[in-house]
Parts: C-alpha cells; sequence; structure tokens
C-alpha cells in the first residue's frame, strides 16, 4: 500500500503533460469531453488516495481501536503508512476539500447571477445588442440564455461574420460550455497539478464552438477570418467588465486571462479552422491513442486507490482477529 497508494496523486502530472497536445490533435468536442471527465476522475482518485493514507493514520489512535473494535498495536505493525505522512494527507484532504466546496458555492453564485443578467436584459430576443464603445461578445447561461454583443463589435464585421459570431455563441449556449469549464476548474481546485487541463478546455470549448459555427455557416473559412478580425479589433481595448468567469466569450476571454494566450490561442484557433481536419486512427470514428490513453491513466489510479483501500481494510481485518 505504501507505494500503490501514491500513484493515484502522480497520475495528474501525465496528464497535465498531455492536456494541451490532445487539445490540439482531437477533435475539439472528444478533447473537451475527455479533458473535463478525466481531470474531475483524476480529482476524485488522488482525493480517495489521500483519504485512504489519512485513514490509515486514525485507525491507529486507541480512541479509534476501541470504537473500531481492533488492536492499535497489531495496526501499527501492519500499516506501513508513517504518522507524518497520515497527518500530510489529512491536511491536503482537508484543504482540498475546503477549496472545491468554496469554488463550487462561487460558481453556484456566478452562474445564478448570469442567469438573473440574462433574464433582466431588454427585449424578448435572445440576441441582446448594447451601445458600448469596447468590442465584445459573450453569451449568458440562464433560462433561456442571452447572447451580448456590442455595438463597436457589430461594426467592425460585415453580415457573414456576423453570421458566424452568433453562430459561435449559440453553440457555446447548446453545448453547455461553461458546465465543462466548470467542472475541470472544480478539478483544479482540489489538484491544482491539474491546471493545464483547465487550459486546455478553455481552448477546447472555442474550437468546439467554432466548429458548431462553422457547420451552421457551411464555411470554415468564414468563420475563421471572423475571429481573426474580433481579434483585432479588441487588440488593444480592455475586455469589458461584465464578463465573468461563467460566460463564454467569441474570444474565449473571461476575468483570468487565458494562460496560453501569450502563445496565441486565436491564430491557432484560426490556424485550425483553415487547415485539414487531421487524420488519427480510429475504429468507428473514434480516435483509438487519446480514448486508450486516457481509459489507462484513469483505470490505473482507480486500481491502485482500490488496492490501496482493500490493503487497509485487510490490516483492519487482522487487527480485528488478533
Amino acid at each position: 500500500m505504501h507505494l500503490v497508494v501514491y500513484l493515484p496523486l502522480l497520475a495528474p502530472v501525465p496528464a497535465a503533460l498531455g492536456a494541451r497536445p490532445l487539445a490540439e490533435r482531437v477533435e475539439p468536442r472528444l478533447a473537451t469531453w475527455l479533458l473535463a471527465c478525466g481531470a474531475l476522475a483524476l480529482a476524485v482518485l488522488s482525493c480517495a488516495a489521500l483519504g485512504v493514507l489519512a485513514v490509515a493514520g486514525l485507525v491507529r489512535l486507541p480512541l479509534a481501536a476501541l470504537v473500531g473494535g481492533w488492536s492499535a498495536t497489531l495496526v501499527r505493525a501492519g500499516d506501513p503508512v508513517s504518522t507524518v505522512e497520515a497527518v500530510l494527507a489529512g491536511l491536503v484532504l482537508t484543504a482540498a476539500a475546503a477549496t472545491g466546496a468554496r469554488l463550487l458555492w462561487r460558481r453556484a453564485r456566478a452562474l445564478a447571477a448570469a442567469a438573473l443578467e440574462a433574464a433582466c436584459l431588454p427585449g424578448p430576443d435572445r440576441l441582446v445588442v448594447l451601445d458600448h464603445p469596447v468590442p465584445d461578445a459573450y453569451a449568458l447561461p440562464g433560462l433561456p440564455g442571452r447572447i451580448v454583443v456590442s455595438t463597436a463589435m457589430l461594426d467592425v464585421l460585415d453580415e457573414a461574420d456576423r453570421e458566424a459570431l452568433l453562430a459561435h455563441e449559440r453553440a457555446h449556449l447548446a453545448c453547455h460550455h461553461y458546465a465543462f469549464v466548470a467542472a475541470v476548474h472544480l478539478a483544479v481546485a482540489v489538484n491544482p497539478l491539474l491546471r493545464p487541463a483547465a487550459t486546455a478546455v478553455a481552448y477546447t470549448v472555442e474550437r468546439w464552438a467554432d466548429e458548431r459555427a462553422a457547420a451552421a455557416c457551411g464555411n470554415r473559412r468564414q468563420v475563421a477570418r471572423a475571429v481573426g478580425k474580433a481579434a483585432l479589433a479588441t487588440a488593444h481595448t480592455p475586455s469589458a467588465t461584465s464578463i465573468r468567469t461563467d460566460v463564454m466569450g467569441f474570444l474565449g476571454r473571461g476575468r483570468r486571462r487565458d494562460p496560453l494566450a501569450s502563445a496565441g490561442p486565436v491564430p491557432r484557433r484560426v490556424a485550425a479552422l483553415l487547415a485539414e481536419p487531421r487524420l488519427h486512427l480510429q475504429l468507428f470514428n473514434i480516435p483509438l491513442l487519446p480514448l486508450g490513453a486516457a481509459a489507462a491513466l484513469i483505470g490505473t489510479s482507480a486500481l491502485c486507490a482500490f488496492a490501496a483501500a482493500h490493503e487497509l481494510h485487510a490490516i483492519l481485518e487482522r487487527a480485528g482477529l488478533g
């Protein structure tokens, strides 16, 4: 158990290293699902491993042995986890749980505020045009969601570009991209090693919306041109203060800027729209390598966490019989 229990804690490292390549090379919808679900699974499994370590230290306490009906001496003799390891694991697990709960509360409040703002925007239509000098466009989740575009943004786009922009924002609402972003942010709050996955998901949801817009408009180059023109229009203007982390924008901006912004996420999106779709090793249109790698990583982590928990249970059973 001493070595196996640490593998789920290290699994986010290769996941973080592979996040950007996966985001670049896999179809955006599948990449988003893999990154978000994989990050959540690895965060949960790392917490499970920390829980096993913490419980391994807790069960050797005399009071726990008295309540559980086992011998604390036998537990200490058979348990390879040191007290220091158990205490550190308990502290880290407590911090992870507190951070995750805090993020859940803040995200729930932000989504509620976005839904309220969407309901209070003027007009009955889903599209809301605001008279504002800053070029901007974003989608507000709600019942129903609203698409907000500034007059300055409309001024720099022609009719075809506006169609692409609106199709992009409709895709954000229809595919519930804010939920994927929230899920991966929760995983990062629990395990900060997964931060590159959040950066990758911020990119893949924009790529997903780009592809949906291209399908709706029937012209990938048109969507690429709209993305480029919007980026140029906002290159020297600050982000609108109304954009929050629960809002999906045409340029993928939020209160926190994308850490990959210096690497050029907008040019990468434009290049992806102009390039031919990549070919992968596939079976029934499903790329095998990314799915296999994700399944192997998550499966190994789950197996290790289960094996550590099973070994701890066996130690307690032997201590109880003794």
